[in-house]
């Protein structure tokens, strides 16, 4: 396979881009595998990258129900952040940032993750107090943040609703410059990519359709490409999780699947270098640019429940309400397209890596709003659980018996709203 340099682009330019190799194979399914991972988006194959990379294991295989890119890992908004302030969230988003700061040169493949700062905008004095006590948290264990005045935010971002009469009158904003976006479906591609290097077969178009059991143990799966045995079992299946769940006869999980909407514009002259975030009154809004020109934002999760990767008209006008409240300026842009993911919701607003009530499967899922940026991180531990079977002290919280135990993970407004009618 082609290593990427500037060498090898300038010269499949000048022979019509006819050099390149395929970036994977597209192999037959083995009868068998040392660990089989099932989700083939980002979690996953991150998962069998540093398995690969970091435990030397690599008779894996990566189990795609669909093409890759083509769940999640397309459909979000790819913002990369970790200001997060609980213990276990603060040093995993940390982690997952600092490599971040690597990634395309240790995929060899360019990720496009631009640090373009992420900015919580605050609406009152009270705000302001809280974000600075999350702030002084993460500067204190390593990570950067400041606040800026709102003499600082207006020369930043001129272009937002400063008015006295504002909807959502500004007083300032809470920033993380190291934070950003990164373009969704290369991150995907890149893990693919030196996955299948290190010798992981990436099985595509291969649905789970059962789980085999014996006893305390998963013996095999059946798929739409016949059955798969394995020593060790992961599951990193976003929203369809508590479907697996139940094939393995494990009844109920403590989450909830919703859909969560992502929109993008039609292409804006450049108006916009940062990730914009506010929350206040109810709502719940994010924003950027993207390389194209077009504005990125999303907002609320979609409270009709369905597995399908499609939204409703009701969240469609209430992220562009909240996009023309805070930038008066779009109010007459057009969008283009919007489209949904299925992602799980924890009830702490948390995700959980851990094994399972069966001896030889992993469980990765209940992401919530934080699944994009947490993918390097997230391989990269529960690479750790699989090999090691323990967890690593960043994630020994992050268990499915943490309620049990009256312990909750609770990043504010990270998680979903639960309702008993729901």
């Amino acid at each position: 396979m082609t290593r990427f340099s500037a060498w090898s682009v300038f010269c499949n330019g000048l022979t019509g881009q006819k050099g390149w190799d395929r970036q994977w194979r597209d192999p037959e399914p083995k009868s068998g595998y040392e660990v089989v991972i099932v989700g083939g988006g980002i979690h996953g194959l991150a998962t069998a990258c540093y398995l690969a990379r970091n435990h030397g294991i690599t008779n894996i295989a990566v189990l795609e129900k669909g093409w890759i890119g083509g769940g999640n890992a397309g459909r979000n908004t790819t913002i990369v952040r970790s200001n997060y302030f609980r213990p276990g969230n603060r040093e995993f988003y940390e982690h997952s940032l600092n490599l971040w700061e690597n990634l395309s040169h240790e995929l060899n493949y360019n990720v496009m993750f631009s640090q373009r700062s992420h900015v919580s905008l605050l609406h009152s004095p009270a705000a302001i107090d809280r974000a600075a006590r999350g702030y002084n948290i993460m500067r204190l264990t390593g990570s950067d943040g400041e606040l800026w005045s709102l003499d600082a935010l207006k020369k930043n971002v001129p272009h937002l609703n400063y008015g006295e009469d504002a909807r959502f009158p500004i007083f300032g904003a809470a920033v993380q410059r190291r934070a950003g976006t990164a373009r969704h479906d290369a991150v995907a591609w890149g893990y693919a990519r030196a996955a299948d290097q290190a010798g992981v077969d990436i099985i595509q178009n291969c649905e789970v359709l059962g789980v085999t059991r014996d006893g305390g143990e998963i013996r095999s799966l059946e798929t739409s490409r016949g059955t798969i045995s394995g020593r060790k079992f992961g599951f990193a299946v976003a929203g369809n999780t508590s479907r697996l769940w139940q094939m393995a006869g494990l009844g109920a999980l403590p989450i909830e699947t919703h859909k969560l909407q992502a929109f993008v514009t039609e292409p804006l002259k450049p108006l916009l270098d940062q990730v914009v975030v506010f929350g206040v009154g109810g709502t719940h809004f994010y924003m950027s640019q993207s390389d194209k020109g077009g504005l990125v934002f999303g907002g609320d999760l979609d409270w009709y429940k369905s597995y399908a990767q499609r939204g409703s008209l009701p969240i469609v006008q209430d992220v562009a309400e909240c996009a023309v409240s805070m930038m008066p300026c779009l109010g007459r842009i057009r969008l283009v397209r919007h489209w949904s993911g299925a992602v799980d919701m924890s009830m702490d607003g948390s995700f959980f890596m851990c094994k399972t009530p069966l001896d030889n499967l992993y469980l990765n899922g209940g992401w919530n709003y934080g699944g994009f940026k947490a993918s390097p991180a997230s391989g990269w531990y529960f690479a750790d659980l699989i090999a090691n079977n323990r967890p690593h002290e960043t994630i020994a919280n992050h268990d499915l018996k943490r309620f049990e135990r009256g312990y909750h993970i609770d990043e504010r407004g990270a998680g979903p709203d639960p309702k008993l009618h729901g």
